[in-house]
């Protein structure tokens, strides 16, 4: 059988943002994806066949050979362009994202003709405010949000983004820029390993976690967010979305589910 066949997009860019994340772009070949809510995640795939790349260890569980090695991967970009955008980060003993890393542009690879999820704004009014709370390339969905339409809502914006190192704070030139542009958006970058930095860094060091508890949103917004101003996005690791749930327990907000509305909104397929 030849998978090839069904790889229906190609790869028009691939950027290597550190060593272990790209920035990749891809392209139906002969369709366009449905229109759908910032926010949302599609399904990408490549052949078991395909070499993976040589920064890849063993991987933890043999491909099938008859089957597409398939994975779902939040949309980083505009939901009106006509090309797809993804944040990736390099499981080097996984199955398909070390197949994505040795792609280059014009190779292809397939990817779902549908965008699902409930990760959006859509339900929430355009008065709230929202924090949007990422570790890693957790930040891709709110990248898909901020540029679709979420800089035109009349509540404050503001992205907490957290990783290991300032070069895996993908994004961060443009999220720097927005926040000099709208008065109503601010970006909030924090690294764990400073000892790591050749030039140095000057900004935050803490776990989100602690960001959260010392009242940082309160003091860049001027007040204190509640569960009756704003509305908490989660994305990334796992442990970070529990030990922030937790911690936005104790202020009274509540998961957001379709049957009861509340003003947490997690990313569980991390």
């Amino acid at each position: 059988m030849d998978l090839t066949q069904e790889l229906n997009c190609m790869i028009i860019q691939s950027v290597q943002v550190s060593p272990i994340m790209k920035i990749v772009k891809v392209k139906p070949d002969g369709w366009k994806l449905p229109d759908f809510s910032a926010g949302q995640f599609v399904a990408l795939g490549l052949p078991p066949q395909f070499e993976r790349c040589a920064d890849a260890t063993q991987e933890f569980e043999p491909s099938k050979p008859d089957k597409l090695i398939k994975r779902a991967y939040s949309i980083a970009s505009s939901s009106t362009e006509d090309v797809v955008e993804f944040y990736i980060t390099l499981v080097h003993s996984g199955q398909l994202t070390p197949r994505i890393f040795n792609l280059k542009i014009g190779d292809r690879i397939w990817m779902g003709r549908k965008a699902v999820g409930m990760f959006t704004l859509d339900q929430i009014n355009e008065d709230r405010n929202v924090v949007l709370i990422a570790t890693g390339t957790g930040v891709a969905p709110y990248m898909s949000m901020l540029r679709s339409n979420a800089l035109k809502r009349k509540g404050n914006i503001m992205v907490v983004h957290g990783a290991s190192n300032s070069w895996d704070l993908g994004y961060s030139s443009e999220l720097k820029l927005l926040a000099n542009m709208f008065d109503k958006f601010a970006y909030y970058p924090t690294i764990t390993e400073t000892h790591k930095e050749p030039p140095g860094w000057q900004g935050d060091t803490r776990f989100i976690e602690e960001i959260w508890k010392s009242g940082e949103v309160e003091k860049i917004w001027g007040f204190k967010p509640s569960p009756d101003n704003t509305d908490v996005f989660l994305c990334g690791n796992p442990k970070m979305v529990d030990s922030m749930k937790a911690l936005l327990y104790e202020d009274d907000f509540r998961d957001h589910k379709k049957k009861e509305p509340g003003q947490i909104h997690a990313e569980e397929f991390f």
